[in-house]
C-alpha cells in the first residue's frame, strides 16, 4: 500500500490511538507522530458490581439467563467511536487529503459505523491489523508491504 507525501496515518487498537503524518515520500514513508492518545481500561471488577439477571420464559416454567456484559469491548467500542469522531473533525477542516487506517477487525469495524462522508472521501487504504504497540519502523515497512 502506497502512503503519499503529507497522507495521515491513524494506528489505533482498542487502548491506543497514534496519529502519523507521512513526511517522506511514497517510496520511503516517513511516519511522524502528531498524536497520541491512550486509554485506561478499568478492570471488570470496577466497571460491573451486579451478576447477570435472568427472566422468566414465557409460561413461567423455565428462566433464561443474561449474558455478562462486556465492559472491556464496550470501553473499547467508546474509544474507537472518539478516534472516529477526532478523524470527522480534522476531515470537515480539511486537515488532510488521503488517509491510511490500520486496526485489528473489531476496531475496524467500530470505526466503520462512524466515519462521516468527508473521512470516507479520504480513506485510500485500511490494513486490518493490530500495529499500535510496534516501532514505527515496523509500522511503515508493514504498511508499504500490504
Amino acid at each position: 500500500m502506497q502512503i503519499d507525501n503529507d497522507a495521515l496515518v491513524m494506528v489505533v487498537d482498542g487502548a491506543k490511538m497514534l496519529l502519523f503524518r507521512n513526511k517522506g515520500d511514497a517510496e520511503y514513508p516517513n511516519l511522524e507522530v502528531e498524536e497520541a492518545l491512550t486509554h485506561e481500561d478499568e478492570a471488570t471488577r470496577e466497571q460491573g458490581s451486579s451478576a447477570p439477571g435472568r427472566n422468566a420464559a414465557p409460561g413461567g416454567s423455565r428462566r433464561g439467563a443474561f449474558e455478562q456484559t462486556d465492559f472491556h469491548q464496550q470501553s473499547e467500542d467508546r474509544f474507537a467511536a472518539e478516534a472516529a469522531a477526532m478523524l470527522n473533525r480534522r476531515a470537515l477542516a480539511n486537515d488532510f487529503e488521503k488517509l491510511i487506517i490500520v486496526a485489528p477487525p473489531n476496531t475496524l469495524g467500530e470505526l466503520r459505523k462512524h466515519y462521516h462522508k468527508a473521512v470516507q472521501s479520504r480513506l485510500t487504504g485500511e490494513l486490518s491489523k493490530d500495529l499500535a504497540s510496534h516501532p514505527v519502523s515496523e509500522i511503515e515497512r508493514l504498511i508499504v508491504q500490504a
